[in-house]
């Protein structure tokens, strides 16, 4: 059901990014829009990893320089049945984390320092379990697609203002079009949110089978989303539109009013989290892995990054 409902709404985007095509340039503007989509499609389907990671200043780790946190996400992986991806470490004192690539084959994870500086290791493995989720389910090239074709409907409908409403033949006229203007970026932007939050308890759900553990991702929401309203992350204010790539909302501004969040409330992931803990049953609130591997044992807490 998730899959389909994604499809629809990938496929509503679309539809909108085109019937503004439609709106600047007619028949011609509508095909000229779906194939500039195709275009931002396959160029993102190829590159956004890489843009997105050097938008946050990521820095790639590897077991020499960062041992305990990549042998975590090494555990993680295995238990998952994915290949290793790459890691990489932001500098931000806001605790954060995300998963970016176009598939399972090339896919990076990223954490900022200020997760590892602040979290326990299984609070640590939680939130890594979930970006391996995201990795599992493709969710990474989803979001990149509904990013690219929100982006481009906003872009669009400030070129409708200018070249859309003198039209001889825009049956809309100037009123049509300024509404166009402000409803089209507005819409693309609750669509984005709809699969966002559909995906994030997906990727919930999963991360907590992965690790075997869901309230150590229960606890590590309830810190990250409490620390990232206090500090702010610079890199993710200059790059809104990757704002839902990240475990929790980074942006300081987009916390006003839940239906404009890309994020669920924490409190309904935590709860969910806390429900499933008690599906299963045990004392410590988890299970075995959904892999073979296991994750470093843990339990204390760093005083400063995982080098």
């Amino acid at each position: 059901m998730n899959l389909f409902k994604t499809g629809l709404l990938l496929a509503a985007l679309t539809g909108l990014f085109m019937a503004i095509g439609f709106l600047i340039g007619g028949q011609g503007g509508m095909l000229i829009a779906f194939l500039v989509a195709l275009a931002m499609n396959a160029f993102s389907y190829w590159n956004a990893d890489k843009i997105v990671l050097r938008m946050h200043n990521a820095r790639e780790v590897d077991e020499r320089s960062a041992p305990e946190f990549f042998a975590t996400v090494r555990g993680l992986a295995a238990a998952a049945d994915l290949p290793m991806p790459r890691v990489y470490l932001i500098e931000s004192d806001q605790p954060n984390a995300f998963a970016t690539g176009r598939n399972p084959e090339n896919a990076a994870v990223a954490a900022t320092t200020g997760l590892l500086q602040s979290l326990s290791r299984e609070e640590v493995a939680g939130v890594m379990a979930h970006e391996l989720a995201h990795v599992k389910n493709r969710d990474t090239l989803i979001m990149t697609v509904t990013a690219t074709i929100a982006g481009a409907i906003s872009m669009l409908a400030n070129f409708a203002f200018f070249f859309g409403g003198s039209r001889n033949n825009n049956p809309l006229g100037l009123i049509g079009t300024l509404a166009i203007m402000i409803l089209a970026p507005l819409g693309a932007a609750l669509v984005q949110m709809a699969i966002s939050r559909t995906r994030e308890y997906s990727a919930d759900r999963l991360g907590a089978e992965i690790s075997g553990q869901p309230l150590w991702l229960a606890s590590a929401l309830g810190k990250i989303a409490g620390a990232a309203a206090r500090i702010r992350n610079p890199a993710a204010e200059r790059n809104p539109a990757t704002a839902h790539l990240f475990i929790v909302n980074p942006l300081s501004g987009e916390r006003m009013d839940s239906l404009f969040s890309t994020h669920p409330a924490t409190e309904n992931r935590i709860a969910q989290l806390t429900a499933l803990a008690e599906e299963w049953g045990t004392s410590g609130g988890g299970r075995e892995p959904s892999g073979a591997a296991s994750v470093p044992a843990a339990g204390r807490r760093h005083s400063g990054p995982w080098s």
